[in-house]
């Protein structure tokens, strides 16, 4: 972490730190039904809120086109006060009058939380003059929202040009992780990517490649990879427009010294729903009428094994469709293993992306591997080895 500002190089005391975090959490009937992301941010406030800081935390919520009721973060105070264990106060916009007047009002160590964002559209145009109007509000930047960092907006990029700026202990632990995944990670490496299209992931194959040493391949996507080596895979989601392109990747992947695993067998149904009618079948007898749903107890045994001389694992995307079992079992068992092996101390595992936080819930592992990312397009945009506008913000020097 020497080439970012952490907690660790700020003066916090009786300083007001503008704090971005991600509190776009699911709501149901008004209240947030899933605080994953609020316990993650925790840390990082407790820490600055202990030194002595004036807390005042920017983040957006939704897609709202101007000031919305609907969107507002007013009713994600309640489950943040409740988790932080503190009073958090609510201030009706993000800059301006009433925002300087409740700061200035605040106690050292108290913790506030300002309106929206997005309620400006000056927020995503990263308007030079709507960041003036946030940086007037705070004598230091923390970003902790490593989920937004790969958008160039006024709260997550555009403050760090105009404030002192740091990385809080969530993007901190963020960061190092993923350092250790792809940047500097112990050698073999075993990247698994799955999900259900080969045209959302055409990047992030391609930059994969050229990185790791064995390359998994799952889900939907797999029947695209097995249809470009001549295998029918039957009513199975497949995206036949691309088998050419499937083969490019085989070449790079050839070329660079990565081994691609494909399924060898598979879990197959007529039917897309929990427990129908199933059978296990080699991936070159699948029937016209059935579809693919998981990977096969064979396939599932090869990168176990392979698993086990593997010293670095990232992960996104399931083997299958893992919210209807039987069709969960691949990622599961893989999963448990991955789990062992870090629990072990032998295997650093990072996993990430929109279904994969809600799979390695499913299993039960989100709390052993090393680190799960709940940042989707960020982390997507990490793993395809692109420079993130929030995170490249906070370099030093």
């Amino acid at each position: 972490m020497t080439a970012f500002k952490t907690l660790d190089d700020a003066d916090l005391a009786g300083r007001r730190a503008l704090v971005r975090v991600d509190l776009n959490v699911p709501m149901e009937d008004g209240k947030v039904t899933d605080t994953t992301r609020i316990d993650r941010i925790l840390p990082t406030i407790r820490e600055m809120s202990a030194k002595g800081a004036k807390v005042v935390l920017l983040a957006h919520f939704g897609r709202p086109k101007g000031r919305d009721d609907k969107n507002s973060l007013k009713q994600v105070v309640p489950a943040l006060a409740h988790a932080l264990g503190q009073p958090v106060t609510f201030v009706s916009d993000c800059i301006g009058e009433d925002a300087a007047r409740a700061i200035a009002g605040a106690k050292n160590g108290e913790v506030l939380l300002l309106e929206n964002t997005r309620f400006h559209a000056g927020d995503e145009k990263n308007d030079p003059e709507f960041v003036k109007a946030l940086a007037a509000n705070g004598d230091l930047f923390v970003n902790d929202a490593f989920s937004a960092a790969h958008r160039a907006h006024a709260s997550t990029e555009g403050l760090a040009h105009v404030l002192p700026a740091f990385a809080g202990r969530t993007m901190q632990a963020e960061l190092e992780a993923l350092s250790a995944g792809l940047d500097h990670p112990a050698r073999p490496v075993m990247a698994i990517v799955g999900g259900a299209k080969v045209s959302t992931k055409l990047e992030l194959l391609g930059n994969l490649v050229k990185k790791v040493d064995v390359l998994v391949i799952g889900g939907g996507m797999a029947n695209t990879f097995l249809a470009a080596r001549g295998i029918d895979v039957g009513k199975s989601l497949c995206e036949h427009d691309l088998v050419a392109t499937a083969r490019e990747i085989e070449a790079k992947a050839k070329a660079a010294g990565c081994e691609i695993m494909l399924p060898v067998d598979a879990l197959v149904a007529r039917e897309f729903k929990a427990h129908p009618g199933h059978r296990v079948v080699q991936v070159g007898e699948v029937a016209p009428d059935e579809m693919i749903l998981d990977a096969g107890p064979l396939s599932v045994a090869e990168v176990v094994l392979k698993l086990d001389s593997i010293k670095t694992l990232v992960w996104n995307g399931p083997f299958g469709a893992f919210e209807l079992p039987p069709f969960d079992t691949a990622t599961v068992t893989v999963a448990k293993a991955a789990a062992k092996r870090v629990k072990a101390g032998t295997l650093v595992a990072v996993a990430g992306g929109g279904d994969t936080v809600s799979a390695m819930n499913h299993a039960g592992v989100a709390d052993d591997l090393t680190y799960v990312s709940t940042a989707g397009g960020a982390f997507l945009e990490w793993m395809e080895g692109k420079a993130l506008p929030g995170v490249e913000a906070l370099r030093k020097g």
